[in-house]
Protein backbone atom coordinates (compact mmCIF):
# COMPACT_ATOMS: atom_id res chain seq x y z
CA UNK A 1 0.00 0.00 0.00
CA UNK A 2 1.17 3.61 -1.05
CA UNK A 3 2.52 5.35 1.85
CA UNK A 4 0.46 8.65 2.36
CA UNK A 5 2.83 11.88 2.22
CA UNK A 6 1.06 14.24 4.18
CA UNK A 7 1.60 11.95 7.02
CA UNK A 8 4.26 13.13 9.12
CA UNK A 9 5.00 10.20 11.34
CA UNK A 10 8.01 9.17 8.60
CA UNK A 11 10.51 6.58 9.22
CA UNK A 12 14.06 7.47 8.28
CA UNK A 13 17.37 5.32 8.02
CA UNK A 14 20.24 6.70 9.27
CA UNK A 15 23.83 5.21 8.18
CA UNK A 16 27.01 6.80 10.39
CA UNK A 17 30.64 6.99 9.36
CA UNK A 18 31.09 2.91 10.49
CA UNK A 19 28.10 1.42 8.03
CA UNK A 20 26.03 0.62 10.87
CA UNK A 21 21.98 0.97 10.18
CA UNK A 22 20.07 3.19 13.26
CA UNK A 23 16.50 3.36 12.70
CA UNK A 24 14.58 6.55 14.68
CA UNK A 25 11.13 7.76 14.29
CA UNK A 26 10.06 11.24 15.03
CA UNK A 27 8.30 14.23 13.35
CA UNK A 28 9.79 15.51 9.92
CA UNK A 29 8.36 17.55 6.87
CA UNK A 30 8.12 16.06 3.17
CA UNK A 31 9.45 18.34 0.58
CA UNK A 32 8.44 16.94 -3.04
CA UNK A 33 9.38 18.67 -6.52
CA UNK A 34 6.43 19.19 -8.17
CA UNK A 35 7.70 20.45 -11.55
CA UNK A 36 10.68 20.92 -13.10
CA UNK A 37 11.70 24.06 -14.34
CA UNK A 38 12.52 24.24 -18.02
CA UNK A 39 15.57 25.13 -19.71
CA UNK A 40 14.54 28.71 -20.49
CA UNK A 41 13.56 29.33 -16.68
CA UNK A 42 17.60 28.52 -15.97
CA UNK A 43 18.68 30.15 -19.14
CA UNK A 44 16.89 33.64 -18.00
CA UNK A 45 18.64 32.95 -14.41
CA UNK A 46 21.86 33.34 -15.60
CA UNK A 47 21.42 35.87 -17.72
CA UNK A 48 19.84 37.77 -14.74
CA UNK A 49 22.72 36.86 -12.70
CA UNK A 50 25.64 38.08 -15.79
CA UNK A 51 23.51 41.45 -15.70
CA UNK A 52 23.83 41.57 -12.12
CA UNK A 53 27.99 41.40 -12.14
CA UNK A 54 28.96 43.27 -15.66
CA UNK A 55 26.18 46.32 -13.75
CA UNK A 56 28.40 46.07 -10.41
CA UNK A 57 31.74 45.51 -12.83
CA UNK A 58 31.00 48.97 -14.65
CA UNK A 59 30.20 50.74 -11.88
CA UNK A 60 33.42 50.00 -10.27
CA UNK A 61 35.11 50.74 -13.10
CA UNK A 62 33.32 54.16 -13.69
CA UNK A 63 34.39 55.17 -10.57
CA UNK A 64 38.16 54.46 -11.21
CA UNK A 65 37.37 56.94 -14.25
CA UNK A 66 35.98 59.26 -12.75
CA UNK A 67 38.79 59.27 -9.73
CA UNK A 68 41.89 59.04 -12.37
CA UNK A 69 40.03 61.80 -15.39
CA UNK A 70 41.19 65.14 -14.12
CA UNK A 71 39.32 68.48 -16.33
CA UNK A 72 41.93 68.13 -18.81
CA UNK A 73 41.21 64.63 -18.93
CA UNK A 74 37.58 64.86 -19.63
CA UNK A 75 38.49 67.87 -21.90
CA UNK A 76 40.14 65.35 -24.21
CA UNK A 77 37.51 63.08 -24.02
CA UNK A 78 34.99 65.72 -25.00
CA UNK A 79 36.94 66.43 -27.87
CA UNK A 80 37.24 62.16 -28.88
CA UNK A 81 33.55 62.81 -28.94
CA UNK A 82 33.14 66.00 -31.15
CA UNK A 83 35.94 64.53 -32.81
CA UNK A 84 34.37 61.11 -33.72
CA UNK A 85 31.04 62.60 -34.35
CA UNK A 86 32.66 65.38 -36.80
CA UNK A 87 34.96 63.70 -38.65
CA UNK A 88 33.76 59.87 -39.39
CA UNK A 89 30.19 60.75 -39.07
CA UNK A 90 30.64 64.51 -40.81
CA UNK A 91 33.62 64.58 -42.68
CA UNK A 92 35.21 67.24 -41.27
CA UNK A 93 39.14 67.21 -41.33
CA UNK A 94 39.00 69.11 -37.97
CA UNK A 95 36.33 66.49 -36.50
CA UNK A 96 39.27 63.61 -37.36
CA UNK A 97 42.27 65.94 -35.68
CA UNK A 98 40.56 66.04 -32.92
CA UNK A 99 39.79 62.29 -32.77
CA UNK A 100 43.38 61.62 -33.48
CA UNK A 101 44.72 63.99 -31.81
CA UNK A 102 42.69 62.98 -28.28
CA UNK A 103 43.55 59.38 -28.53
CA UNK A 104 47.10 60.55 -28.93
CA UNK A 105 47.05 62.04 -25.85
CA UNK A 106 44.93 59.46 -23.77
CA UNK A 107 47.33 56.91 -25.33
CA UNK A 108 50.76 58.71 -24.21
CA UNK A 109 49.23 59.37 -20.31
CA UNK A 110 48.25 55.79 -20.19
CA UNK A 111 51.65 54.22 -19.29
CA UNK A 112 52.07 56.83 -16.75
CA UNK A 113 49.05 55.08 -14.24
CA UNK A 114 50.01 51.26 -15.07
CA UNK A 115 50.87 49.24 -12.11
CA UNK A 116 50.87 49.60 -8.64
CA UNK A 117 53.06 51.26 -6.08
CA UNK A 118 54.13 50.21 -2.20
CA UNK A 119 55.43 53.04 -0.41
CA UNK A 120 55.87 53.43 3.17
CA UNK A 121 55.76 57.04 3.89
CA UNK A 122 56.47 59.12 7.53
CA UNK A 123 56.23 62.67 8.14
CA UNK A 124 59.09 63.72 10.63
CA UNK A 125 58.58 67.29 12.53
CA UNK A 126 61.73 68.38 13.91
CA UNK A 127 58.93 70.32 17.21
CA UNK A 128 55.25 69.95 17.76
CA UNK A 129 55.52 73.21 19.63
CA UNK A 130 56.94 76.65 18.41
CA UNK A 131 56.65 80.60 18.90
CA UNK A 132 54.64 82.69 16.66
CA UNK A 133 57.36 84.04 14.12
CA UNK A 134 59.39 81.22 13.96
CA UNK A 135 59.74 78.14 11.31
CA UNK A 136 59.39 73.97 12.24
CA UNK A 137 61.47 71.77 10.14
CA UNK A 138 60.75 68.30 8.96
CA UNK A 139 60.94 65.72 6.04
CA UNK A 140 58.63 63.85 4.17
CA UNK A 141 60.76 60.10 4.33
CA UNK A 142 59.38 57.75 1.67
CA UNK A 143 60.58 54.07 1.15
CA UNK A 144 60.20 52.12 -1.98
CA UNK A 145 58.61 48.88 -0.13
CA UNK A 146 57.86 46.57 -3.89
CA UNK A 147 60.44 44.67 -5.55
CA UNK A 148 59.87 46.80 -8.85
CA UNK A 149 61.24 50.23 -9.90
CA UNK A 150 58.31 53.00 -8.59
CA UNK A 151 57.59 55.98 -10.96
CA UNK A 152 58.17 59.46 -9.99
CA UNK A 153 55.42 61.20 -7.88
CA UNK A 154 54.79 63.89 -5.89
CA UNK A 155 53.25 63.98 -2.24
CA UNK A 156 50.57 66.43 -1.00
CA UNK A 157 50.78 67.92 2.38
CA UNK A 158 48.11 69.45 3.45
CA UNK A 159 49.64 72.40 6.32
CA UNK A 160 46.92 74.59 8.21
CA UNK A 161 44.98 75.88 5.13
CA UNK A 162 47.73 75.46 2.52
CA UNK A 163 49.56 72.97 0.51
CA UNK A 164 53.02 71.70 0.35
CA UNK A 165 53.73 69.45 -2.39
CA UNK A 166 56.73 66.98 -2.18
CA UNK A 167 58.71 65.37 -5.17
CA UNK A 168 59.57 62.25 -5.26
CA UNK A 169 62.12 60.82 -7.81
CA UNK A 170 61.71 57.82 -9.59
CA UNK A 171 63.51 54.45 -7.10
CA UNK A 172 64.61 51.83 -7.62
CA UNK A 173 63.31 48.69 -5.32
CA UNK A 174 64.09 49.14 -1.62
CA UNK A 175 65.10 52.87 -2.55
CA UNK A 176 64.94 55.90 0.24
CA UNK A 177 63.78 59.11 -0.23
CA UNK A 178 63.80 62.57 2.37
CA UNK A 179 62.22 65.30 1.28
CA UNK A 180 63.05 68.58 3.29
CA UNK A 181 60.14 70.42 5.13
CA UNK A 182 59.54 73.47 6.34
CA UNK A 183 56.88 75.09 7.79
CA UNK A 184 55.87 78.73 8.40
CA UNK A 185 54.42 79.47 12.00
CA UNK A 186 53.86 82.86 11.54
CA UNK A 187 50.73 83.67 13.69
CA UNK A 188 49.50 82.11 17.30
CA UNK A 189 47.46 79.18 16.17
CA UNK A 190 46.91 75.41 15.84
CA UNK A 191 48.23 73.96 12.36
CA UNK A 192 47.30 70.31 11.23
CA UNK A 193 49.55 68.54 9.14
CA UNK A 194 48.30 65.90 6.97
CA UNK A 195 46.88 63.43 6.17
CA UNK A 196 49.28 62.83 3.64
CA UNK A 197 48.53 61.83 -0.48
CA UNK A 198 50.66 60.68 -3.05
CA UNK A 199 49.45 62.01 -6.44
CA UNK A 200 50.88 59.80 -9.77
CA UNK A 201 49.73 61.79 -12.96
CA UNK A 202 51.06 61.83 -16.34
CA UNK A 203 53.50 65.07 -17.87
CA UNK A 204 50.19 66.69 -19.58
CA UNK A 205 48.18 66.22 -16.35
CA UNK A 206 45.52 64.42 -18.23
CA UNK A 207 45.45 61.58 -15.64
CA UNK A 208 45.55 61.05 -11.76
CA UNK A 209 46.26 58.28 -8.97
CA UNK A 210 45.95 58.97 -5.46
CA UNK A 211 47.06 57.46 -2.39
CA UNK A 212 46.08 58.56 1.07
CA UNK A 213 48.27 57.96 4.44
CA UNK A 214 46.18 58.87 7.79
CA UNK A 215 49.45 60.37 9.33
CA UNK A 216 48.32 63.86 10.91
CA UNK A 217 50.60 65.90 13.46
CA UNK A 218 49.43 68.74 15.04
CA UNK A 219 51.52 71.60 15.94
CA UNK A 220 51.29 74.53 18.27
CA UNK A 221 52.44 77.50 17.61
CA UNK A 222 52.44 79.67 21.35
CA UNK A 223 51.95 83.69 21.27
CA UNK A 224 54.74 85.61 22.01
CA UNK A 225 55.81 85.92 25.52
CA UNK A 226 58.33 87.73 27.99
CA UNK A 227 60.03 87.29 31.17
CA UNK A 228 58.36 89.46 34.15
CA UNK A 229 59.38 90.58 37.72
CA UNK A 230 58.14 87.60 40.23
CA UNK A 231 55.97 89.14 42.93
CA UNK A 232 55.02 88.35 46.68
CA UNK A 233 51.73 89.81 46.33
CA UNK A 234 48.84 87.88 48.48
CA UNK A 235 47.70 87.42 52.15
CA UNK A 236 48.64 84.32 54.77
CA UNK A 237 46.90 81.50 52.79
CA UNK A 238 49.21 78.66 53.93
CA UNK A 239 52.62 77.24 54.84
CA UNK A 240 53.43 76.78 51.54
CA UNK A 241 53.91 80.18 50.22
CA UNK A 242 56.51 82.57 49.02
CA UNK A 243 58.87 84.36 52.03
CA UNK A 244 58.17 88.04 52.04
CA UNK A 245 59.23 90.82 54.43
CA UNK A 246 56.77 90.62 57.05
CA UNK A 247 58.30 89.33 60.29
CA UNK A 248 55.64 86.82 62.52
CA UNK A 249 55.96 85.00 65.44
CA UNK A 250 55.03 81.56 63.59
CA UNK A 251 56.29 80.34 60.44
CA UNK A 252 58.72 78.19 58.24
CA UNK A 253 61.13 80.69 56.67
CA UNK A 254 63.83 81.54 59.37
CA UNK A 255 64.47 84.91 59.50
CA UNK A 256 66.53 85.60 63.03
CA UNK A 257 66.54 85.24 67.13
CA UNK A 258 65.64 87.98 69.05
CA UNK A 259 65.05 88.97 73.01
CA UNK A 260 61.87 87.08 74.58
CA UNK A 261 58.97 89.67 75.26
CA UNK A 262 56.04 88.96 77.37
CA UNK A 263 53.51 87.18 75.22
CA UNK A 264 55.40 85.43 73.44
CA UNK A 265 54.94 81.57 73.12
CA UNK A 266 57.31 79.48 75.34
CA UNK A 267 57.51 76.82 71.91
CA UNK A 268 59.93 79.10 70.04
CA UNK A 269 62.45 79.82 72.73
CA UNK A 270 65.99 79.38 71.56
CA UNK A 271 67.40 77.45 74.36
CA UNK A 272 71.33 77.14 73.06
CA UNK A 273 71.03 80.99 72.37
CA UNK A 274 69.29 81.50 75.90
CA UNK A 275 72.15 79.84 78.04
CA UNK A 276 74.81 81.75 76.06
CA UNK A 277 73.49 84.84 76.62
CA UNK A 278 71.76 84.39 79.78
CA UNK A 279 68.35 85.45 78.93
CA UNK A 280 65.72 84.21 77.13
CA UNK A 281 65.73 84.20 73.25
CA UNK A 282 63.20 83.06 70.69
CA UNK A 283 63.31 82.84 67.27
CA UNK A 284 61.15 85.14 64.94
CA UNK A 285 60.01 84.01 61.02
CA UNK A 286 59.22 85.68 57.98
CA UNK A 287 55.54 85.68 57.31
CA UNK A 288 54.66 82.76 54.37
CA UNK A 289 52.06 84.39 51.72
CA UNK A 290 50.69 82.33 49.37
CA UNK A 291 49.58 84.18 45.85
CA UNK A 292 46.32 83.50 44.30
CA UNK A 293 47.01 85.03 40.92
CA UNK A 294 43.79 85.19 38.78
CA UNK A 295 44.59 85.98 35.06
CA UNK A 296 40.96 87.43 33.49
CA UNK A 297 41.06 87.86 29.46
CA UNK A 298 37.88 89.67 27.81
CA UNK A 299 37.27 87.96 24.19
CA UNK A 300 34.69 90.43 23.27
CA UNK A 301 35.49 91.23 19.48
CA UNK A 302 33.82 94.55 20.46
CA UNK A 303 37.00 95.42 23.00
CA UNK A 304 39.87 95.46 20.24
CA UNK A 305 40.62 97.55 17.44
CA UNK A 306 42.27 95.05 15.37
CA UNK A 307 43.73 91.61 15.09
CA UNK A 308 46.86 92.86 16.16
CA UNK A 309 45.76 94.55 19.55
CA UNK A 310 43.80 91.00 20.04
CA UNK A 311 47.52 89.03 19.57
CA UNK A 312 48.52 91.83 22.00
CA UNK A 313 46.82 91.16 24.70
CA UNK A 314 46.80 87.01 24.54
CA UNK A 315 50.31 87.49 24.89
CA UNK A 316 50.24 89.54 28.00
CA UNK A 317 47.65 87.52 29.32
CA UNK A 318 50.04 84.50 28.46
CA UNK A 319 53.08 86.10 29.83
CA UNK A 320 51.25 87.15 33.26
CA UNK A 321 50.17 83.43 33.49
CA UNK A 322 53.29 81.93 32.45
CA UNK A 323 55.62 83.72 34.89
CA UNK A 324 52.92 83.01 37.65
CA UNK A 325 53.31 79.56 37.11
CA UNK A 326 56.90 79.63 37.11
CA UNK A 327 57.11 81.02 40.09
CA UNK A 328 54.89 78.74 41.79
CA UNK A 329 51.54 80.74 42.39
CA UNK A 330 48.22 79.10 42.60
CA UNK A 331 46.61 80.26 39.24
CA UNK A 332 43.59 80.80 37.93
CA UNK A 333 43.32 81.41 34.30
CA UNK A 334 39.98 82.29 32.79
CA UNK A 335 38.74 83.87 29.55
CA UNK A 336 35.43 84.74 27.68
CA UNK A 337 33.53 81.90 25.88
CA UNK A 338 30.43 81.78 23.66
CA UNK A 339 28.10 80.76 25.25
CA UNK A 340 24.97 78.44 23.14
CA UNK A 341 23.17 79.53 20.69
CA UNK A 342 19.96 78.01 22.31
CA UNK A 343 19.65 79.29 25.46
CA UNK A 344 16.59 80.49 27.05
CA UNK A 345 17.12 84.33 28.23
CA UNK A 346 20.45 86.23 28.34
CA UNK A 347 23.60 83.55 29.22
CA UNK A 348 27.16 84.16 29.93
CA UNK A 349 29.77 81.90 30.03
CA UNK A 350 33.72 81.75 30.67
CA UNK A 351 37.01 79.24 29.92
CA UNK A 352 39.51 78.33 32.58
CA UNK A 353 42.39 77.38 31.41
CA UNK A 354 44.60 74.76 32.29
CA UNK A 355 47.64 75.94 34.56
CA UNK A 356 49.26 72.83 35.70
CA UNK A 357 52.51 74.40 33.58
CA UNK A 358 53.46 76.84 31.65
CA UNK A 359 53.60 74.23 28.36
CA UNK A 360 49.59 73.14 29.09
CA UNK A 361 48.74 77.19 29.27
CA UNK A 362 50.66 78.04 26.24
CA UNK A 363 49.04 74.75 24.32
CA UNK A 364 45.18 76.29 25.03
CA UNK A 365 45.61 79.63 24.24
CA UNK A 366 46.93 78.63 20.78
CA UNK A 367 43.02 78.05 20.18
CA UNK A 368 41.58 81.45 21.76
CA UNK A 369 39.44 83.96 19.48
CA UNK A 370 37.38 86.77 19.63
CA UNK A 371 33.99 86.74 18.94
CA UNK A 372 31.01 89.11 19.28
CA UNK A 373 28.83 87.03 21.13
CA UNK A 374 31.66 86.17 24.05
CA UNK A 375 31.08 87.56 27.27
CA UNK A 376 32.27 90.47 28.30
CA UNK A 377 34.48 91.32 30.39
CA UNK A 378 32.41 92.74 32.98
CA UNK A 379 31.14 89.18 33.17
CA UNK A 380 34.04 87.76 32.79
CA UNK A 381 34.95 89.44 36.58
CA UNK A 382 31.74 88.07 37.76
CA UNK A 383 31.75 84.52 36.85
CA UNK A 384 35.54 84.11 38.04
CA UNK A 385 35.17 85.46 41.33
CA UNK A 386 32.27 82.70 41.76
CA UNK A 387 35.20 80.34 40.61
CA UNK A 388 38.32 81.47 42.36
CA UNK A 389 36.46 83.44 45.73
CA UNK A 390 39.94 83.37 47.06
CA UNK A 391 41.87 84.99 44.70
CA UNK A 392 44.43 87.68 46.12
CA UNK A 393 45.54 89.66 43.07
CA UNK A 394 43.93 89.60 39.64
CA UNK A 395 44.73 91.14 36.02
CA UNK A 396 41.89 92.17 34.11
CA UNK A 397 43.25 91.89 30.03
CA UNK A 398 41.34 93.64 27.85
CA UNK A 399 41.78 95.80 24.31
CA UNK A 400 41.90 99.48 24.06
CA UNK A 401 37.75 100.21 23.55
CA UNK A 402 36.66 99.59 26.79
CA UNK A 403 36.61 103.07 29.12
CA UNK A 404 37.37 103.55 32.65
CA UNK A 405 34.04 103.00 33.32
CA UNK A 406 34.12 99.68 32.07
CA UNK A 407 36.96 98.83 33.58
CA UNK A 408 35.29 100.30 37.19
CA UNK A 409 32.13 98.07 37.03
CA UNK A 410 34.58 94.98 35.94
CA UNK A 411 36.43 95.71 39.09
CA UNK A 412 33.37 96.14 41.27
CA UNK A 413 32.43 92.36 40.67
CA UNK A 414 35.86 91.24 42.23
CA UNK A 415 36.32 90.65 46.41
CA UNK A 416 37.07 94.12 47.93
CA UNK A 417 40.09 92.33 48.89
CA UNK A 418 41.65 91.30 45.72
CA UNK A 419 44.29 93.25 44.38
CA UNK A 420 42.97 94.95 40.67
CA UNK A 421 45.39 95.45 38.05
CA UNK A 422 43.55 96.48 34.34
CA UNK A 423 45.66 96.26 31.21
CA UNK A 424 44.74 98.15 28.40
CA UNK A 425 46.44 96.71 25.25
CA UNK A 426 46.42 99.68 22.77
CA UNK A 427 49.42 98.88 19.63
CA UNK A 428 51.83 101.66 19.36
CA UNK A 429 50.29 103.37 22.72
CA UNK A 430 51.74 105.45 25.07
CA UNK A 431 52.93 103.14 28.26
CA UNK A 432 51.20 104.45 31.12
CA UNK A 433 50.78 103.28 34.90
CA UNK A 434 47.49 105.37 36.80
CA UNK A 435 46.51 104.55 40.23
CA UNK A 436 42.77 104.76 41.40
CA UNK A 437 41.10 103.64 44.74
CA UNK A 438 39.86 100.63 43.39
CA UNK A 439 42.61 99.21 40.89
CA UNK A 440 46.21 100.01 38.97
CA UNK A 441 45.04 100.70 35.28
CA UNK A 442 48.26 100.63 32.88
CA UNK A 443 48.10 100.84 28.86
CA UNK A 444 50.92 98.91 26.87
CA UNK A 445 51.93 99.40 23.43
CA UNK A 446 53.83 97.16 22.83
CA UNK A 447 54.47 93.42 25.14
CA UNK A 448 58.71 94.84 26.17
CA UNK A 449 56.47 97.74 27.83
CA UNK A 450 54.68 95.42 30.12
CA UNK A 451 57.43 94.08 32.20
CA UNK A 452 58.95 97.69 32.81
CA UNK A 453 55.07 99.43 33.85
CA UNK A 454 54.57 96.01 36.36
CA UNK A 455 58.20 96.94 38.01
CA UNK A 456 57.37 100.85 38.08
CA UNK A 457 53.75 101.15 40.23
CA UNK A 458 51.27 97.90 39.12
CA UNK A 459 52.94 96.05 41.56
CA UNK A 460 54.78 98.44 43.86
Amino acid sequence: MKADPRDTDTRLEITDTWGSTATHTRAATVTRVVAERGSGAALRFHVRRLAVAVRARARAVWGQVRETLTAAGWMVVASLVVGALAGPVAGWALGWFLLVGGLVLLLGATPFMLGGHSYLVHLRLDRDRVVAGHEVGGAVEVVNDSRRPALPAIIDVPVGDGLVEANVPMMGPGGRHSEPLRIAALRRGVIEVGPMTLVRSDPVGLLRREMSWPDTQTIFVHPVTVGLPATSTGEVHDLEGLASTHIVAADLAFHAIREYVPGDSLRHVHWKSTAKVGRLMVREYEESRRSRLAVLLGLDAGDYLDEDELELAISVAASLASQGIRDGRDMYVATSEEPPRITRGATVAIRSLPSVSARTLLDATCELRATPRSTRLEDVTVLAAQSCPGMTMAFLVTGSQPDLTRLAAARAALPSSTRAVAVRCEIDGEPSVRATAAMTVITVGALGDLGRLLARGALG
